[in-house]
């Protein structure tokens, strides 16, 4: 997928990280802590309103650039709508890349300066990942096992020295989210993918009734060419989020113009085996 619109589709696992201090963890069942989460989280009545979430913000690299120059702010604008619609439209300088899913098929488009640029039919793979990360940013925790999927308590766990239920969703093989939550408040922590991925929320902000975190900080650690452990960071910031706008089908729908094959694999990207949108994502909910 594209170089950026692939990274969101991991990072939108949205929440709140906020840490308490070190307490007993208490036994919970899959169940009660969802219940709890989105209890934190605006609640059942809110929460099952939510048709589709409309995001709008700043994406930049949070690492400095080698040559010590600042990094580019992109304009970022995603929405997810029920049941599994999703756009990403980011913005730079000289650079627009646009990434959708409708139902089950999805396409991207990258284009630079004053390139007509060109449209790619997203793989199979890529597109149940951003089913998942829809899922993971419409419905809150809330009935995974309705798409084929599970959830489980993995173990209790320590989110730097913090007690954490952590549980794992598991939307298809190779398709996973662990989300550390604070036992007692239900805030998440900290949320991890299968391909080393890490994600934690900063502030928050409302809509609707519902919490969404302000800031969303995608860490992923890889080796560079001389076989370092390199740490990359993303930040996403949220200047405006609305809930329950009806988008039309026309902005999901593959365009009607000639397209390329399906997109190579980006072994560097998050996509690629594709996790989250979370969740960003994340970017889950609110609390994602």
């Amino acid at each position: 997928m594209m170089k950026y619109s692939a990274t969101l589709t991991g990072i939108l696992l949205l929440g709140v990280a906020v840490l308490r201090g070190a307490q007993p963890v208490p036994a919970q069942t899959a169940n009660e802590m969802i219940a709890r989460a989105r209890a934190y989280l605006g609640g059942d009545a809110a929460l099952d309103a939510v048709n589709s979430v409309h995001f709008r913000g700043v994406l930049e690299p949070g690492n400095a650039n080698p040559a010590g120059t600042k990094p580019e702010k992109l304009a970022v604008e995603i929405i997810f709508q029920k049941p599994y619609q999703q756009r990403i439209v980011i913005t730079g300088a000289e650079s627009i890349e646009t990434t959708a899913l409708d139902g089950a098929s999805g396409w991207e488009e990258g284009r630079e300066g004053s390139d007509p640029g060109q449209l790619r039919v997203l793989r199979p793979d890529q597109i149940k990942q951003l089913q998942a990360n829809t899922w993971e940013n419409l419905n809150f925790y809330k009935g995974i096992e309705q798409r084929g999927g599970s959830v489980a308590v993995l173990d209790s766990a320590q989110v730097e020295g913090h007690p954490a239920v952590k549980l794992v969703f598991t939307h298809d093989p190779g398709i996973v989210y662990y989300h550390y939550f604070d036992p007692e408040s239900g805030r998440l922590l900290l949320t991890e993918t299968e391909q080393g991925m890490s994600i934690r929320e900063e502030g928050e902000i409302f809509a609707g009734g519902v919490r969404f975190p302000r800031r969303v900080i995608q860490t992923t650690k890889s080796l560079d060419s001389h076989g370092q452990s390199v740490e990359q960071k993303l930040v996403l910031s949220f200047d405006k989020i609305t809930l329950n706008e009806t988008f039309p089908e026309s902005d999901f729908e593959l365009p009607l113009v000639s397209f390329s094959s399906p997109a190579p694999v980006n072994p560097g990207s998050p996509t690629a085996v594709v996790k989250p949108p979370n969740p960003p994502s994340p970017p889950g909910p609110a609390g994602k």
